[in-house]
């Protein structure tokens, strides 16, 4: 089947801060955008007949939301769904591939049960059922229950860094999952030049999310950045032409929201330290935006993912 590929778009900061001055407009034409995304997503989905649906993304593009409202949106049609997600398939810690400094390789897809997944998706594919692992992240091993799974005649949604990768779906017949690059595809400008690239607004979607939720300095989400996109490069970016779907999770009016945050971060650091010139690069380029608040976002949108 042909790849559907969303181009790239350049927007120039100026223009945001403009559309910002209507604010509740401007937040309802990019969310009714997005979930014209997902349900156009759906349709393709239910067009291919495929009955398992694999969808990955890199960190902080939204792909764990955008799996669950896809399923949504096939459930509206009439289509049983749910969403799986990789990180059930973890082997046991003592399992774990290492990287060089003996440190353990969370991103390396040799970290996963194989055995288990192709298990899981055959079982699928052929009845619509099957047990899924659990993995306990608390003591980094395999629980001995299992989870039951049920969609008969509907679509399982596996979601995970890894799942375009084609080993996961090697002993699958050709054509029978349909694979989903879950990614932003807006990046933003000043005075003709590129200031906000794509991974620029990931980075600072997950400083938030890290510094709100997992008790993560910034320091520390921005020292990981360099091996977490380095991950990407490795496992996930390189499969992206498997995909049948390039799903836009950008939202335009998204940088107004993360510039009063990352903005803020300037001077953070002290001068000596190595990471102090990169964020105040950021914060600087994040200033340029002209702030929303963020009582404007629905309680449904993707966005919540990250602002909680």
């Amino acid at each position: 089947m042909p790849a559907i590929w969303i181009p790239k778009r350049l927007v120039e900061i100026s223009l945001i801060n403009t559309a910002a001055e209507s604010a509740e407009s401007f937040v309802r034409h990019c969310e009714m955008e997005y979930e014209g995304r997902i349900h156009a997503a759906a349709s393709e989905v239910l067009a291919s007949g495929c009955r398992i649906v694999m969808l990955t993304g890199p960190s902080a593009s939204g792909k764990t939301t955008t799996a669950n409202k896809l399923a949504a949106a096939l459930r509206v049609r009439g289509c049983p769904s749910q969403v799986v997600s990789l990180d059930n398939f973890y082997k046991n810690l003592d399992e774990y591939p290492r990287l060089p400094d003996g440190s353990k390789d969370y991103e390396n897809v040799t970290a996963l049960d194989m055995k288990e997944i192709h298990r899981c998706l055959k079982e699928i594919l052929a009845t619509g059922e099957t047990l899924l692992p659990e993995f306990d992240f608390v003591t980094e091993t395999r629980k001995e229950e299992k989870i039951p799974l049920s969609v008969p005649g509907g679509v399982c949604i596996i979601e995970g860094i890894h799942a375009l990768n084609p080993e996961l779906t090697a002993p699958l017949p050709a054509g029978s999952a349909y694979k989903i690059y879950a990614g932003l595809r807006e990046e933003y400008s000043h005075r003709g030049q590129r200031v906000l690239p794509t991974r620029d607004i990931r980075l600072a979607r997950r400083m938030l999310r890290d510094c709100k939720f997992r008790g993560h300095s910034i320091e520390k989400t921005l020292g990981m950045w360099g091996g977490v996109c380095a991950g990407e490069d490795k496992f996930i970016k390189v499969f992206k032409p498997e995909a049948d779907l390039l799903m836009d999770t950008s939202f335009s009016y998204e940088i107004c929201l993360l510039a009063p945050f990352v903005a803020s971060l300037a001077g953070s650091l002290p001068p000596e330290h190595p990471l102090c010139e990169t964020l105040n690069s950021l914060a600087g380029r994040f200033a340029l935006v002209d702030a929303l608040d963020e009582s404007l976002v629905p309680a449904t949108s993707m966005l919540r993912e990250f602002l909680g």
